[in-house]
């Protein structure tokens, strides 16, 4: 079996699907996730493909390295495209063997996956109102982020001690609502400056948030700093792209939990990576997650293998979930889990002709503003 072509598909707001195609009539199905640079990961994805055609699809390491290891440059959109590649191939030969992707990895050590889902609201109460929608459906764990508000003016002026009460205080009346059964995380998006985050950690901690996540922007130092003094549980990685920084992480800081994107940190070959160096280290896993169907699939597919694994991010918002509509048999959710996919490969099928059912838009995001002009951190 040799590998023919790789069919990019753009779809929806922030989607990169690829098929890999084979000469057999195999196709392995992959998705890329540096999702405000679709087009250019594209472009990267055909690049990738005059490196690879005629190559053995089963060889899934040499490929991997040959992709990450062997290419001059490196970032957040080649290693996306690295990543999609690498998901088709361990889709497109657990296909060929009749398996899922699980079985290649080692074999289920779980049979269905806890997750998290998002929790929004214009205010506080709104937010309570929707995390006790959530619970009352059946969700025993969901995340609320810390929000940036924004002035008449469309600038971000709010100060240190307003943000702190703030947003300790909306986790006190988020726990007050859903009780202590309930896991809620907390989101900063990087929106933090380093003494911001430990003082609103020292806040929230009598309200035991279950991760405290990206606090501030990567960078390790600082990110040590805040990990030591916060006094609350960190999970960052979301935008690493290589094992090796996760490794830099977890060996000069004491995170505790980690976050590899599974579309952009280079696919299940690398979070098999991750995760197994993280498990030595005692550091659970959070896989990043806030795109499709192939996404969840893979790291669904992960989660069933890995011993270290915490919790899994789901894209759903206040209870209503996207990837129904997208996938030809939804992923079996109940009472705060997801069962694992039996099928052959990732164990799904997009809808046909998805990027006609969901054009493409694109997001790009925009650049946000503290009220004296200088950039915020996201």
């Amino acid at each position: 079996m040799k590998i023919t072509k790789i069919e990019p598909i753009l779809a929806g707001q922030r989607y990169l699907f690829l098929k890999l195609h084979t000469d057999s009539g195999l196709v392995g199905l992959g998705e890329c996730g540096a999702w405000a640079y679709q087009e250019a990961t594209a472009l990267v994805l055909k690049q990738m493909e005059k490196l690879i055609v005629g190559l053995d699809p089963m060889r899934i390491e040499f490929i991997y390295n040959a992709l990450s290891r062997n290419l001059h440059f490196r970032g957040s959109v080649t290693q996306a495209a690295v990543s999609g590649i690498d998901i088709a191939l361990w889709d497109l030969k657990g296909k060929a063997l009749g398996v899922p992707c699980y079985e290649l990895l080692g074999g289920k050590t779980r049979d269905k996956v806890r997750i998290y889902v998002n929790a929004r609201g214009r205010d506080t109460a709104s937010l309570v109102k929707a995390a006790t929608d959530l619970v009352g459906s059946g969700y025993k764990a969901f995340r609320f982020s810390i929000g940036h508000p924004k002035n008449e003016d469309g600038t971000c002026g709010e100060a240190f001690s307003a943000l702190v009460n703030r947003v300790s205080g909306t986790m006190a009346a988020l726990r007050e609502a859903v009780g202590w059964d309930v896991d809620i995380s907390i989101e900063c998006h990087r929106g933090l400056r380093p003494a911001e985050a430990i003082e609103l950690g020292r806040a929230v901690r009598p309200y035991r948030p279950h991760f405290y996540e990206d606090p501030i922007p990567d960078n390790l130092e600082a990110m040590r700093t805040v990990i030591d003094a916060c006094e609350v549980p960190v999970a960052t990685g979301e935008r690493f792209i290589n094992p090796m920084e996760f490794d830099s992480l977890m060996t000069t800081t004491a995170v505790r939990y980690i976050r590899p994107d599974m579309c952009v940190a280079g696919g299940l070959t690398a979070g098999r990576k991750i995760a197994a160096e993280a498990e030595q280290r005692g550091v659970y896993i959070i896989p990043h997650n806030p795109l499709g169907p192939v996404s969840t699939a893979a790291c669904l597919q992960l989660d069933a293998v890995i011993p270290n694994f915490e919790i899994q991010e789901y894209p759903m918002v206040n209870g209503v979930c996207r990837l129904d509509k997208e996938m030809k048999e939804p992923f079996q959710v109940e009472n705060g889990y997801i069962k694992v996919p039996d099928g052959p490969g990732l164990g799904i099928e997009l809808i046909d002709d998805i990027d006609k059912a969901f054009p493409f838009q694109g997001a790009y995001g925009g650049i946000n503003l503290h009220e004296d002009g200088s950039v915020v951190d996201r």
